[in-house]
């Protein structure tokens, strides 16, 4: 289960939305091994895609050296889905390569008439997709 602030969540959100009708992409780090996701980290879509999300390699490169430099890692990554719904493509599947992180999937598009959009978490993990459940909590 992905446990995460309302502030953090709202985050994701906004962010899914700013970059709509690209996808928008991003890290939130948080202390290794404690799977809580603490900093908010939004990424360019070096893509410019509303279809596919690709780091900047060097902003990625930044990203890790300064995770690296704080005892922090990769707890949550996210992207949105502009058109479709949230769930992870092919395409997320191959380029998921963190597996202990939690991969959270933001659609800006009402693809289920459920409302404005979905916030949805999964683990990918040797190409296996699992969903979980989110608990959004005021704080840890």
């Amino acid at each position: 289960m992905l446990t995460i602030t309302q502030t953090l969540y709202d985050q994701i959100v906004a962010h899914s939305r700013a970059d709509h009708p690209d996808e928008a992409c991003g890290v939130v780090a948080g202390p290794a091994g404690t799977d809580r996701p603490e900093r908010f980290i939004p990424m360019l879509n070096a893509a410019r895609s509303p279809t596919f999300y690709e780091f900047d390699s060097a902003d990625l490169l930044k990203l890790y050296r300064e995770m690296d430099d704080l005892d922090e890692e990769p707890v949550v990554v996210y992207h949105s889905h502009t058109a479709t719904e949230a769930y992870p493509s092919r395409t997320d599947v191959t380029y998921a390569n963190e597996p202990g992180a939690h991969y959270v999937l933001v659609s800006t598009a009402d693809s289920d008439g459920s409302g404005p959009f979905q916030f949805r978490s999964y683990r990918i993990v040797d190409g296996e997709i699992t969903e979980e459940d989110v608990q959004v909590v005021e704080a840890y």
